[in-house]
């Protein structure tokens, strides 16, 4: 079934200069496994489309059960330099939590 980001996880983002960090935590350890499998780099950078035109690199953090995505040339420049409304990449994990992802009903034990 397709189900939002938002249902299993959380995130906060931000910038540096022209990159935007997003962090994305699962709720529950047990849905950690589910961030790996469906929050790739690639789906991410798809997911927003033209708005990161650089690479997208995705870090690790069991420990956490998080993933943070630091997403270059993604601000038009950043900061001053952009004409974006969000410049300093602060709505990225929102953005982010509305993406759609596979799960299996299995997976949540509910």
């Amino acid at each position: 079934m397709k189900i939002p980001l938002s249902r299993i996880a959380h995130g906060r983002s931000g910038d540096k200069g022209d990159m935007a960090n997003i962090g994305i935590i699962a709720y529950e350890e047990r849905h950690y496994p589910i961030l790996l499998r469906e929050v790739t780099p690639e789906r991410v950078k798809q997911h927003f489309g033209d708005r990161i035109r650089g690479s997208v690199v995705r870090h690790e953090l069991p420990n956490l059960g998080a993933l943070n995505f630091l997403c270059h040339e993604a601000l038009g420049g950043g900061g001053t330099l952009s004409m974006r409304i969000d410049a300093q990449g602060k709505t990225y994990a929102a953005g982010l939590l509305g993406m759609e992802i596979d799960a299996d009903p299995s997976e949540f034990g509910d």
